[in-house]
C-alpha cells in the first residue's frame, strides 16, 4: 500500500506555570492511501494535540513542536515555513473540528464560505467555486442545497452542521481528512449517518483518513486499523480485528471491558480504576503501571520496548518479553 503521511518520534510540550506538560511523547504511525488509521484513548492522551500537530495548529506559545517528523510526501511538515503550510492545509490534508458551532462563521452563509475556500485554493472563478459547492453540499445529504446555500450556520440542526464541516473539509479534495472526534456531540442515530457519510465519501473519493476518537463503537464501524494512545504514547497497534479480537496491551482489554455490548446486556461494565499519570511529571517506566492488574517490578523503571506481533499488530508492553513468556507458561 502507498503511504500518504508518516509521523516519527513526534514530541510536542505546552508550558505552563506549572511547568513543562509533555503532552506528546514519541508517537510514530503512518497512513496509507484510501484507508482510516482510528486514533483511540482518554481524554487529554494526546489524541487531538497528535492531529492538530499534522496541521501545524499547535498555538505557539505556550506549545511547540519540541522534535520528530510529519512527513507527507515526503514532505517534512515540521520544517516548512507558515507559508507553505497554508498551502497544504484545506486543499492536500483538511480537518473537522469537534464542535461544528464554534469551527463555522456565524457571521456568513454557508455558500460564502464554501465558496472562498475554494477560490483560495484553486483561484477558481466565482461560478465554478459554486458549482462545486453545491456539488459538495448533494454529496454530503444536504437536502435543497442550492437554497441552503444562502442558509447561515445557525438555522441548520447539529447533525447537518457537521455535515456542512465534512462539505467544508472536503471541497478542494484533500488527500487526508482529519476528524477530530466528529459524533461526540450528535445522538446515536445522526452519529450513525455521519459514520456511514464517511464510508460513502471514502469509496467516492479514495480519501484517507484519521478518526480521533474516545469511542470504540464508532471505531468498530469505520477503521481499517487503529491506534491505542495513552498517556501521550501509543501503546499498540494493529488491524481493526487484531485490537477487537486480540488486543495485548492491558489498556487496550480494559477500554473493551468499558464498552456496553448487546450480547452482555445486564451484566456489569468493568472500568479501569485509577487516573492517567501527570505529563509535567511523566513516569519513567510505562505509563500505564499504576492501573496495570499485571505490572510487574520492571515496569515501573524501564519504558517497555515495542515488540511486534504481525507485519500489522505492535504493542509495547512488558508481558509481551520472551521473559515473562517463559515465567507464564511456568506458572501454568
Amino acid at each position: 500500500m502507498e503511504k500518504i503521511l508518516e509521523v516519527e518520534d513526534l514530541h510536542v510540550t505546552f508550558k505552563t506555570y506549572g511547568g513543562e506538560v509533555k503532552a506528546v511523547r514519541g508517537v510514530t504511525f503512518d497512513l496509507n492511501k484510501g484507508e482510516t488509521l482510528a486514533i483511540v484513548g482518554e481524554s487529554g492522551c494526546g489524541k487531538s494535540v497528535t492531529s492538530q500537530s499534522i496541521m501545524r495548529l499547535i498555538p505557539s506559545p505556550p506549545g511547540k513542536i519540541a522534535s520528530g517528523a510529519i512527513r507527507f510526501k515526503n514532505k517534512d511538515l515540521v520544517n516548512i515555513s507558515e507559508k507553505e503550510m497554508r498551502t497544504v492545509r484545506g486543499k492536500d490534508i483538511s480537518m473537522i473540528f469537534q464542535d461544528p458551532m464554534t469551527a463555522l462563521n456565524p457571521t456568513l452563509t454557508v455558500g460564502k464560505q464554501l465558496i472562498e475556500g475554494i477560490i483560495q485554493h484553486d483561484g477558481s472563478t466565482k461560478e465554478k467555486a459554486r458549482k462545486r459547492a453545491l456539488d459538495m453540499l448533494n454529496l454530503v445529504g444536504i437536502p435543497d442545497a442550492d437554497m441552503r446555500m444562502k442558509n447561515y450556520p445557525h438555522e441548520f440542526s447539529g447533525g447537518m452542521r457537521q455535515r456542512l464541516m465534512i462539505a467544508i473539509a472536503l471541497v478542494c479534495e484533500p488527500e487526508i481528512l482529519i476528524a477530530d472526534e466528529p459524533t461526540t456531540a450528535l445522538d446515536v442515530t445522526i452519529q450513525a449517518q455521519i459514520l456511514d457519510l464517511f464510508k460513502e465519501i471514502q469509496k467516492k473519493t479514495d480519501v484517507s483518513i484519521i478518526l480521533i476518537t474516545h469511542d470504540l463503537g464508532v471505531v468498530a464501524q469505520v477503521a481499517d486499523r487503529i491506534a491505542v494512545m495513552y498517556a501521550g504514547k501509543i501503546v499498540e497497534e494493529g488491524t481493526r480485528r487484531e485490537i477487537f479480537y486480540q488486543p495485548q496491551h492491558p489498556y487496550t482489554k480494559g477500554l473493551l471491558q468499558s464498552v456496553p455490548r448487546l450480547d452482555l446486556i445486564g451484566g456489569e461494565l468493568v472500568p479501569i480504576l485509577g487516573s492517567p499519570p501527570d505529563l509535567f511529571s511523566p513516569p519513567i517506566g510505562c505509563p500505564f503501571t499504576a492501573r496495570c492488574d499485571f505490572a510487574m517490578e520492571v515496569c515501573d523503571k524501564i519504558i517497555p520496548r515495542e515488540k511486534k506481533l504481525s507485519n500489522t499488530h505492535k504493542v509495547d508492553c512488558w508481558l509481551q518479553d520472551e521473559r515473562a513468556q517463559k515465567l507464564k507458561m511456568m506458572v501454568k
